[in-house]
């Protein structure tokens, strides 16, 4: 867009003496005539610039002439960056380095932009997250329906849903919106969401009631568990609950108590610790584990 290049060109200006109508035209990848109208537009909003001609010639702002570049503070600037390297993890898209590039002062003497802070958003599947991100960004900003294949823990179903934004929580990117088929809101993990597509179709965005925006509302852990655990494990504990989520028992093992959301995961979860974890309660618990591991012995029967 225009103004994204004038801004470029002004951001260029404040950051070097001078610099040629040729390197402009190259940077912003436009001909050297377009860069010298740009010139006229920057002239006529009110900022003076000086062209010179000859081998040591350029495009200028006029001395004496100052723009404010100090809105904003070095911290505050290096908070922009960081975060928008964080979601540049997740776009292939050459906007966010273009922005990048605008905002970093030509000195790094003045803010260091060599990554004192790394922010990875992707995940094994970032080619298709990226896709997936950029598909219904599009379908967001022209009020489009999307369909989709959902995977959850009740099975394979198509959805047809009006997006209304992206957000990243509990390590996860998400997509919310107005699911069709359930006629309500819902909130859509993206690496369950498969086969999808932009439909013709439009939809007139309506008012999000408040209380669905409360995002932590679809992850309630009004269930509990207690789980005894090997003391080799302390730190996974530690990773997944924090240093204060166990009490130390006499026999050196670690109780756990916690509320957990899904039940297939949370037992998924505890047998993937091996006989290095056992559920103590609720009861009906302990005896569906019991029960999948006399079926993982049974699986494995004809092997021994």
């Amino acid at each position: 867009m225009k103004i994204d290049r004038l801004l470029g060109i002004i951001t260029l200006l404040l950051q070097h003496d001078k610099v040629t109508a040729p390197e402009l035209a190259e940077k912003f990848e436009v001909s050297r005539r377009t860069i010298h109208r740009d010139i006229d537009d920057i002239c006529k909003a009110g900022i003076p610039i000086i062209t010179r001609q000859g081998g040591d010639g350029g495009i200028s702002i006029a001395d004496g002439y100052k723009l404010d570049k100090s809105v904003l503070t070095v911290d505050e600037l290096q908070s922009i960056i960081i975060g928008l390297k964080s979601i540049g993890s997740i776009s292939d898209s050459t906007r966010i380095e273009g922005l990048i590039s605008k905002l970093s002062p030509k000195c790094e003497a003045v803010i260091s932009v060599k990554d004192k802070i790394i922010i990875d958003l992707s995940s094994h599947y970032r080619s298709s997250l990226s896709e997936k991100i950029n598909m219904i960004k599009t379908a967001i900003a022209e009020n489009r329906l999307i369909c989709f294949d959902y995977y959850s823990e009740k099975g394979l179903s198509n959805r047809t849903i009006e997006p209304y934004f992206i957000t990243f929580k509990w390590t996860s990117w998400y997509v919310f919106g107005y699911c069709r088929n359930k006629n309500d809101f819902r909130l859509f993990k993206l690496n369950r969401l498969w086969r999808h597509r932009v439909l013709d179709e439009t939809f007139l965005p309506g008012e999000i009631p408040p209380d669905e925006l409360d995002l932590d509302d679809y992850f309630t852990d009004e269930s509990k568990i207690t789980i005894l655990f090997d003391k080799s494990l302390e730190y996974r504990l530690v990773e997944e609950y924090g240093p204060d989520c166990y009490q130390v028992m006499g026999d050196g093992s670690l109780k756990l108590s916690v509320g957990y959301t899904n039940r297939d995961y949370m037992i998924s979860w505890v047998l993937g610790f091996g006989d290095k974890a056992r559920v103590i309660e609720p009861i009906d618990m302990v005896n569906e584990i019991k029960d999948k591991a006399k079926n993982i012995i049974r699986n494995y029967e004809h092997d021994i």
